[in-house]
């Protein structure tokens, strides 16, 4: 089992920068692919962005040049770094663990991000 902790969320203006911290800990050699994903309220949960073992970056449309997938470890830290926030950001964020086949079996609790417009 990987256990999973978000931090790094907040309230932000539109325009600004927030990055999230995704920290892993337990059965971490079993990671192959890291991701971040997020859901508010009423709306179905998003992918926004994956980074495998081997360092392939994916984003989503709608973050594509404003958001960056990055890790000093996959199999401890994975950030997210956030530019350009915008109001339709606002969301938990939860980071997840691929352990094969881009099955997301280890989810973290999430942090949120507020963007005010």
């Amino acid at each position: 089992q990987v256990q999973l902790v978000e931090s790094g969320g907040g309230l932000v203006q539109v325009g600004g920068s927030l990055r999230l911290s995704c920290a892993a800990s337990g059965s971490t050699a079993s990671i192959k692919a890291m991701a971040w994903f997020r859901q508010g309220p009423g709306i179905q949960r998003e992918w926004v962005a994956t980074i495998t073992t081997d360092g392939a970056t994916y984003y989503a449309d709608f973050v594509k040049g404003r958001f960056t997938i990055s890790a000093d470890n996959i199999e401890n830290t994975v950030y997210l770094q956030m530019n350009g926030l915008r109001p339709e950001d606002t969301a938990t964020y939860q980071c997840a663990v691929d352990g094969g086949g881009e099955k997301y079996d280890c989810w973290g609790e999430g942090t949120q991000v507020t963007v005010s417009s």
